[in-house]
């Protein structure tokens, strides 16, 4: 089982660990549990989240049990890590609605059946917890010198807002979570980013002075792209894991504009594609490229969102902006569709329309009549009303939605009826 740490070195997730040693051997001890904890700040996650998802997920794969624990507790107080200013205190009402999506995303990364994961909110034991009795049991074992040196918080110390006095007390409930999973689920491995550092040091000396044992952590670097922006963060806001959110094609189209020099290393990271494939690919360029960064794509969005999802999106963006070639030694091991269509795109019906039209704006249920994806404008209508009409592979929602040149994505336009019937709007040049 120490194995897991050379797949997590091999696919960059490591920034630090403790005890190397000591770690191996617990690795090999063939009974590890380890957990990370997931802010519940709002119902979805994001694509910044899929480091931790995906590690927990490589830990199920190498036989340990991972636990995600959901920050129930802790999320009414703030986590003071990576942040200048103090994060706006959630109602325990809305912990718990966001609680609820995050595990319904965490769910379609690891197998919860049978206890082979576990799914557990720190509100079952935290918010209960009496004042006195925890200063004296667990606050007694912390250096108020020793805190106030961790970056969090001298990040925070030297800002105009400063420091609250609530948000100090989360390194110390951190530290306590890594505690009460100790004790009732035999868990001594915590994970997180580079930022939690101090809060993972400060759980695993807590475990060590109450209980004599020895429990280690792991950190991962902050990921970047290439030419240095956060990951997950895109001119029209982060990426959800939530379909409501960003819709699967969205979310496809965020993983095929990676840059060229980040591709390796999102493969590695983001799929579960052998190393060794991954590693072919490096040296990749032209339409072999591009095919890698389809492959990329298709496969996280398998991840997130299911076959099905991934499979629409990719015909979609292939109709859009023509079929990738993915020769059959291109990743093989990848599901992604690999039929030697390049310029079916061509095959769409297009209609070409005068610029003033779309620049003022057509009903949707027009525009879809218009282009002979529904006989009349009332069956347009039902067809929108009935879930089956899709605008660059986004549900429409309202018959009457105005579409306009701001729609255009490439200079065109992509509708869809149903599951297989395409056309495609483009302006008179």
């Amino acid at each position: 089982m120490s194995r897991i740490l050379d797949v997590l070195h091999e696919r960059g997730f490591i920034d630090q660990k403790t005890h190397e040693r000591e770690l191996e051997t617990y690795l090999r001890s063939g009974e590890v549990t380890c957990y990370i904890g997931f802010d519940p700040t709002a119902d979805s996650l994001h694509v910044g989240s899929l480091v931790p998802i995906m590690s927990l997920a490589h830990m199920q794969r190498e036989g340990c049990r991972p636990i995600a624990l959901v920050g129930g507790g802790t999320g009414l107080v703030g986590d003071p890590s990576g942040k200048t200013e103090m994060r706006k205190l959630l109602t325990e009402a809305s912990v718990r609605a966001n609680a609820a999506g995050i595990k319904r995303q965490l769910s379609r990364f690891l197998d919860f059946d049978q206890g082979r994961a576990l799914l557990l909110n720190n509100a079952d034991w935290l918010v209960e917890l009496k004042y006195i009795p925890f200063l004296r049991d667990i606050g007694r074992h912390f250096s108020v010198n020793r805190m106030i040196k961790t970056e969090s918080c001298q990040m925070r110390l030297d800002s105009e807002e400063g420091l609250s006095f609530i948000e100090f007390n989360y390194m110390v409930l951190q530290a306590y979570d890594f505690l009460v999973l100790s004790d009732q689920y035999g868990c001594r491995l915590q994970m997180g980013g580079s930022d939690q550092w101090g809060n993972i040091v400060a759980g695993i000396d807590l475990i060590r002075r109450m209980r004599q044992t020895t429990a280690f952590g792991i950190t991962f670097p902050l990921i970047t792209t290439a030419s240095g922006a956060k990951m997950g963060k895109t001119a029209r806001g982060a990426i959800w894991l939530d379909p409501k959110r960003t819709s699967p094609y969205e979310y496809y189209q965020y993983w095929i504009n990676t840059e060229d020099a980040d591709v390796s290393r999102f493969l590695a990271l983001f799929t579960f594609l052998p190393m060794d494939e991954i590693h072919a690919a490096r040296s990749l360029e032209g339409a072999r490229l591009n095919g890698a960064k389809a492959v990329l794509s298709f496969e996280a969005t398998r991840l997130a969102h299911g076959l099905e999802a991934a499979l629409d999106a990719f015909h979609a963006s292939s109709r859009l902006f023509g079929t990738p070639v993915i020769p059959g030694d291109l990743l093989p091991s990848s599901s992604i569709p690999r039929e030697e269509t390049a310029g079916a795109e061509d095959a769409v019906p297009t209609t070409v329309m005068d610029a003033s039209t779309l620049k003022s704006g057509i009903p949707a249920f027009k525009l879809f009549h218009t282009a002979s994806l529904a006989p009349s404008g009332s069956a347009a209508r039902r067809l929108i009303e009935q879930g089956g009409a899709y605008i660059n592979g986004e549900r429409v929602k309202a018959f009457d939605m105005v579409i306009t040149d701001r729609d255009m994505v490439e200079d065109a336009i992509l509708l869809r009826a149903g599951k297989k019937k395409f056309h495609k709007i483009k302006i008179k040049s």
